[in-house]
Parts: C-alpha cells; sequence; structure tokens
C-alpha cells in the first residue's frame, strides 16, 4: 500500500501526517457516489412529479425569524417559475456528474451553492446552532472538488487526456 506525507500551512500552521493514497482513493470514490446518489435521488424524484414545486416549501415551511424571510416569499411568489427547474434539474444534474465523475469541480461548486441556500433557508436552526446536514453536504461537495475526485474512476480522468482539454486550460478547473 502506497504512502505519502502531506506538508500543508493551515491557517498559518505548519502540518505534516502520513497518509494512504489507496485508502484516500477508496474513500473519496465512495464520497462521490454516495453524495452524486443522494443529490441525484432528490432531483429525478422532483423532476418525475410533475406536481412538484419549492412554493409550498417556501411559504409554509421557513422557520420563523429566519433572516432572510422576504427573500423566500418573494421567490415564491414571482420567481417560482425559475426556482422550480433550478432545483429540479440542478440537484438532477449535479448528482449526475458526480456519480459519472464528469465535471466534479463544477458540479461540486455549484451543489455547494445549493446546500448554503438550502441551510439559509433553515435559519435559524432548530437541531443545531450553526452547523446541520446542509453544511456537511456542502463541506464534502467542497472536499471532493479540491482533491478532484472525478479523476478517481471517473469520466474527468478521461476527458483531461483529450485534445480538446489540453487546449482549454480552463477546462482543467471545471474537471477533476
Amino acid at each position: 500500500m502506497s504512502t505519502r506525507e502531506l506538508e500543508a500551512d493551515l491557517f498559518g500552521r505548519r502540518t505534516n501526517f502520513r497518509y494512504s493514497e489507496t485508502w484516500v482513493g477508496y474513500a473519496l470514490f465512495g464520497l462521490r457516489l454516495v453524495m452524486g446518489w443522494t443529490l441525484f435521488y432528490a432531483g429525478i424524484t422532483k423532476v418525475l412529479d410533475p406536481e412538484w414545486s419549492a412554493g409550498g416549501f417556501l411559504l409554509h415551511a421557513i422557520p420563523k425569524g429566519n433572516p432572510f424571510g422576504g427573500v423566500w416569499a418573494t421567490m415564491a411568489n414571482d420567481w417560482l417559475w425559475l426556482i422550480d427547474p433550478l432545483n429540479q434539474w440542478g440537484l438532477t444534474l449535479v448528482g449526475l456528474a458526480l456519480l459519472l465523475g464528469a465535471f466534479v469541480r463544477w458540479s461540486a461548486f455549484w451543489g455547494a451553492v445549493m446546500m448554503l441556500f438550502y441551510w439559509t433557508a433553515s435559519l435559524p436552526l432548530a437541531h443545531g446552532i450553526v452547523i446541520d446536514d446542509h453544511v456537511v453536504y456542502a463541506m464534502l461537495l467542497f472536499g471532493l472538488g479540491a482533491f478532484g475526485a472525478g479523476r478517481i474512476l471517473g469520466l474527468d480522468q478521461y476527458l483531461e487526456e483529450t485534445e480538446f482539454a489540453e487546449r482549454n486550460g480552463l477546462l482543467r478547473y471545471l474537471m477533476g
């Protein structure tokens, strides 16, 4: 089993530790699949349900005292034509991209943005002061993007080797 040592400056402090490349690879691959399925399933069930809408949640499920209460009501009343498909297809496509390991950095970024929107809609939190499942998902997505987890048994590994990707350096920031 191959091991490496990581040396990094984190919050102004030098840190070193050894890790197993093999187990990190398995962990990232597993986390990418689990997070991908979670988001894909949440999205595709909304896409396939013609009755689904975020309107009921935005109007009736936002906790009292939410600092953005007016924003959610405006979204439900004036922007639902945009919010519903963004939510449905955003979850579905981010999940699918993670499952396939394609454009993982791009997808993980937008997945984390969605999770932060969901987190702000949950304020004030009923079961925590600051951290809830949405923050955990956002951080997990950040980690998948930071590690370039799409290169581990994913399409990004192959896409990055194409001539098109090599000629367009910007794509490196979207894949991985």
